[in-house]
């Protein structure tokens, strides 16, 4: 035997040194293969279903950290060497909170991938949906890593339990400092659960109109009309009164017409079925209620018509809206009837005096 092998380095011979160093490599390599074998087996069959699981699975292990595999061949090449008590440990202990963060990156890769995925497949149909996916995969992000966190400590010996028990104590403290931040934490849950609105719904608040483009755990983000953001916290939102235009399935118009009292007897008579027939001309999209002579106003006769559209959508409220009154305008330039518009009439007497 080659004296170069036996000699002893740190209490072991270079020849098992050697043996740790070709089975630290030995490990890594079939590691390294089985995830690559893996994923693409995977891949193959993702292509082949509609499910999305196998999409997930292939995403997290995706995120396979080669420093993780790295700490774990190191550990196995250190089972061939005779080492100190705590040497052993030491590196039993970092190739478990490897493995323990590897598993936290792989499911947090795993919920993220399927929080993306049900977003891109419900947003359409279901926004609500995709609101309370969005919120359950941060929660259980939070709470992965919280897992993660406890079992590392555990694992090098720190009494969890009474660690918990003093975060229980010091969470009282930090819960009347940030009262606020927990509020709106609460609020976003609500608005989660209760479903006041949902992402691209048209909201009212106050004076200030926008579509909800995001609801996180402190703030709700709107777009306004006029292309800036409205940044409101879900607690001063929740506490508003709020107007939801994407919850609207109809709009109901008010049309009110005044024409001149020089206006003739027939003409005040034709003109509530003469609107009615304007309004019904759009069909299924429209729905009349009423149109009546309603009053007599300071300088017109007021005729007052009730119709809805039928569609939340506010352009095709306006086209519609747009075509009857260009019908009406049409019909009374025609039969010559006029439209008010305010007058006043001096009437001068003269009396002659002796």
């Amino acid at each position: 035997m080659t004296p170069f092998l036996t000699q002893e380095f740190l209490g072991n011979p270079v020849r098992a040194w050697l043996s740790a160093i070709g089975a630290s490599a030995a490990t890594w390599l079939v590691l390294k293969l089985v995830a690559g074998v893996l994923v693409r087996r995977l891949s193959g069959l993702a292509g082949k279903t509609r499910t999305t699981w196998d999409d997930v699975i292939i995403y997290a292990l995706h995120h396979t950290r080669g420093a993780v595999l790295v700490l774990v061949a190191v550990y196995a090449g250190s089972l061939v060497l005779e080492l100190p008590a705590r040497a052993v440990d030491l590196l039993a202990h970092l190739a478990v909170i490897a493995l323990l963060i590897q598993i936290g990156i792989w499911l947090s890769a795993g919920v993220r991938r399927w929080v993306e995925l049900s977003r891109e497949q419900r947003a359409p149909d279901d926004a609500a949906a995709v609101m309370t996916t969005n919120v359950v995969g941060i929660v259980f992000r939070i709470a992965l890593w919280s897992m993660v966190l406890l079992l590392g400590l555990d694992n090098l010996g720190v009494d969890v339990t009474a660690l918990v028990a003093g975060l229980g104590v010091g969470g009282i403290a930090v819960a009347l400092a940030a009262q606020s931040i927990l509020g709106d934490l609460f609020a976003s849950v609500s608005i989660v659960l209760d479903r006041p609105f949902v992402l691209g719904d048209s909201l009212a608040v106050d004076d200030l109109v926008g579509r909800v483009e995001e609801i996180g755990l402190k703030t709700t983000r709107l777009r306004s009309v006029s292309g800036e953001q409205l940044v409101f916290s879900n607690t001063d939102l929740l506490n508003s009164r709020i107007r939801n235009y994407g919850r609207m399935f109809e709009r109901r118009v008010v049309l009110e017409l005044g024409v001149t009292y020089h206006t003739s007897h027939a003409h005040l008579q034709e003109i509530p079925g003469m609107v009615k027939t304007f309004v019904e001309e759009h069909g299924d999209r429209v729905r009349f209620e009423r149109a009546h002579f309603a009053r007599y106003g300071d300088t017109a006769l007021i005729f007052e018509t009730v119709y809805y559209v039928l569609s939340s959508d506010y352009k095709e409220h306006m086209d519609i809206q747009q075509a009857i009154n260009l019908a009406i305008h049409q019909h009374f330039e025609d039969a010559g009837i006029e439209f008010a518009y305010p007058t006043q009439t001096l009437f001068v007497q003269r009396s002659d005096t002796s």
